[in-house]
């Protein structure tokens, strides 16, 4: 039986108390800042759909107030937790939960597969599939890009991904042409973003500089987009937005270290005018080019 946490206590109070019960401190330079607001917990998991059939993968657990969650409500949760004085604590407080393996490491150098075959054998019945599994995480600002990165491009992604990241970034991710960044591009290749709510600084303890978002993505079975080679897909975008400001004819043959008129010739077969900036770009956009790119043999 799962024994629930207490929810009588505030999560200001209850976070208060354990940073005060184990002469803890947030550590800036992990970028810690708890969860204190029960609502955006309610919509963390409600956006990720759990259910006993779930494995729950969470990043940066922090003082466990999502994994409590989770564990309500996923099958097994599987949470990552990086700060060594933090795993151990969580290995004490979630005593009760035995449907949560806590595993001390940097998530960038565990395979999402490694950390499920390492615990799989524990799993309930309820769990038929021991390759589909959800991220859910409040993520520390500082890795969210990498993050993101490493879950899209990992040879087992996961079924959806739903995450607390900074506001502008997420904004950032499910911008649309006329606004896009780099990172707009390299999350919308792999999946569907979309904003889930805004999450003011007072939800978080200590209080950060800047409001969040919940961010959900859907990853799709595989890219949207007809590119063959994604290492050389990559090299073009980003070639594109070595300077965002400048034409893009004029920061590909820079980023590229081609001709202008070879880049121009490119352009022009694909009807992209080459007064455009990188941000005008869609996804479709940049397959289109980079299709033209890759028959040139560059």
């Amino acid at each position: 039986m799962k024994k629930r946490y207490s929810t009588d206590e505030p999560l200001l109070d209850q976070t208060r108390r354990l940073l005060r019960q184990y002469d803890l401190r947030a550590r800036k330079r992990l970028g810690q800042h708890f969860l204190i607001n029960r609502e955006v917990l309610e919509t963390l998991t409600g956006a990720a759909d759990l259910s006993a059939a779930d494995i729950a993968l969470e990043v940066g657990p922090g003082l466990g107030v999502l994994t409590r969650e989770l564990a309500e409500k996923a099958g097994w949760v599987i949470a990552v937790e990086l700060d060594d004085r933090l795993a151990a604590i969580l290995r004490q407080t979630l005593t009760s939960y035995h449907n949560v393996s806590i595993i001390n490491r940097d998530i960038r150098e565990s395979e999402p597969l490694s950390l499920i075959e390492a615990v799989e054998s524990s799993f309930p019945p309820a769990i038929t599939d021991h390759r589909a599994y959800k991220l859910v995480a409040n993520l520390p600002y500082y890795i969210t890009a990498p993050v993101l990165r490493y879950f899209l491009e990992a040879a087992l992604k996961p079924k959806i991904m739903v995450l607390t990241i900074q506001k502008e970034v997420a904004e950032a991710i499910v911008a649309g042409p006329g606004d896009m960044r780099l990172l707009s591009v390299s999350v919308q290749f792999y999946g569907k973003p979309e904003i889930i709510r805004i999450v003011p600084a007072r939800c978080f303890h200590p209080q950060p500089g800047v409001d969040s978002a919940v961010l959900k993505v859907t990853p799709y079975a595989s890219p949207a987009a007809a590119v063959t080679d994604v290492k050389g897909f990559f090299h073009l975008v980003k070639a594109g937005f070595s300077s965002p400001r400048k034409q893009l004819a004029n920061s590909l043959a820079q980023g590229l270290q081609v001709p202008r008129a070879a880049v121009l010739t490119m352009l022009a077969e694909v009807d992209i005018e080459p007064e455009r900036r990188a941000g005008t770009m869609s996804v479709a956009e940049w397959t289109q080019l980079w299709q033209v790119y890759s028959r040139a043999g560059a």
